[in-house]
């Protein structure tokens, strides 16, 4: 009888000890730091999206679309008339157009890549919603773009005070550089 109550005491003794080593393991994978990436993209003509899939393949990483919650028309994107939604927007620097949609869990990035068009040398006013929408503290924030002319800088500069608590590094202008210069210019991130 005692040899069995030891060898049942070694077991239960055992079981233990493993349920707690698994209970532990489990903690720390909780509370490991976020390591993916996250390419968050707002795109109302489409040329946006195809340059931020292209990141996003590139890296492995997930994808986002900024959807508004009032879509963008094409008479909201015509610039050639003076109160068309866009322009409007952009004048305005407190603009905060609504967006329909959340990153679920946004914990778990490390890095976002945040791709939009230029619109009037600056990131359209919802990149601006998008980025203020979330705790960004300790997350690097890599700002890419799409345009016809315009570069990145302004909307670098802007979204630096935007992300507090952030790393936000230089930006790059897609679309006009080949898929290999994109891919040397994301490794060179070391992200």
């Amino acid at each position: 009888m005692k040899k069995f109550l030891s060898v049942f005491l070694v077991a239960l003794t055992m079981i233990i000890f493993t349920a707690c080593g698994d209970s532990n393991a489990e903690k720390s994978a909780a509370n490991a730091p976020a390591d993916k990436i996250l390419v968050a993209y707002f795109s109302c003509t489409g040329n946006t999206k195809k340059a931020a899939e292209e990141v996003a393949t590139i890296l492995g990483a997930d994808t986002f679309e900024i959807v508004p919650a009032e879509p963008y028309t094409p008479a909201d994107l015509d610039y050639n008339v003076e109160n068309c939604r866009a322009n409007v927007e952009q004048k305005n620097s407190a603009a905060r157009p609504e967006i329909k949609n959340k990153i679920e869990n946004p914990a778990q990035y490390k890095t976002i890549i945040v791709a939009f068009p230029i619109w009037w040398g600056a990131e359209p006013r919802i990149i601006d919603t998008f980025v203020e929408s979330y705790d960004l503290t300790g997350k690097i924030i890599v700002p890419v773009c799409t345009s016809g002319g315009s570069d990145i800088h302004t909307s670098v500069t802007n979204l630096q005070k935007l992300c507090k608590g952030a790393d936000v590094k230089d930006g790059k202008r897609l679309g006009i550089i080949s898929k290999d210069e994109v891919k040397a210019w994301l490794d060179s991130l070391k992200l």
